[in-house]
Order: C-alpha cells, then structure tokens, then sequence
C-alpha cells in the first residue's frame, strides 16, 4: 500500500511561483508514477502532470505546460511539482497520487492512491 502526503500549498499573488511537495511512503516495488491532479468548484478533477518514479519521462497537461515543472528527489521520496506565473485560474485543491503500472499517467484512472489534497489560492 502507499502512501501520500501534500505540503508547501497556501497563498500566493498572480504571477509568483508556487512549489509542492508529495512524500511517497510505502511504494511497491515494479514500475510506478506520481502524479499531481488538481480540482475545484468550476472544473473537475483534472490532469497536471506526472513523473515516472523509477523510469524516464514526465508528463504534463497541455494547458499547463511551460508553467509548470514535476521533479523527484528519490533520497527524499518526494516529488514537487512547481507552477510559475501563477494566475487566478490555477485556485484549486491540488491532489498528489500514485499509480502502480501507468501508461502515459494522464489519466486518474490509473491511479490508485491519493492524497488528502492542498488548497492553493492565488489572488490578483
């Protein structure tokens, strides 16, 4: 079973740069992803981007990409995903997951853990 927890969510002005982090605790072993999802009372749930944990590749979503970065550190066995310029629009709760044998990671069916989420406001 795995395990997730969110941080580094809050407050941040348009136009700033926000980082959160995703601590993976009791991960399996084979291939497996994170990935970050966000959700909010005008859109649901959708795909941000997402980082294979032991292969290569990243992943992002089309409307995100060039704003946002997804990194691991596996010494820390965390994962941050960074959002610069950040805009009014990016208000959301951010969900942090796990997905055991993912395809391309965009899709939250493939996931099958989840964290509690993280609420990220950004104010004009």
């Amino acid at each position: 079973q795995v395990q997730l927890l969110e941080s580094g969510g809050g407050s941040v002005q348009a136009g700033g740069s926000l980082r959160l982090a995703c601590e993976v605790s009791g991960r399996t072993f084979g291939t497996w992803a994170v990935g970050w999802f966000r959700q909010s009372s005008e859109k649901e749930r959708e795909f941000v981007a997402a980082v294979s944990w032991n292969g290569g590749g990243q992943h992002y979503a089309d409307s995100l990409k060039g704003r946002c970065s997804i990194s691991k550190d596996i010494s820390k066995s965390t994962a941050y995903l960074q959002i610069d310029s950040m805009k009014p629009d990016d208000t959301a709760v951010y969900i942090c997951a796990a997905a055991l044998n993912p395809g391309t990671g965009r899709r939250s069916t493939e996931y099958g853990y989840w964290g509690q989420g993280i609420q990220v406001t950004v104010s004009s």
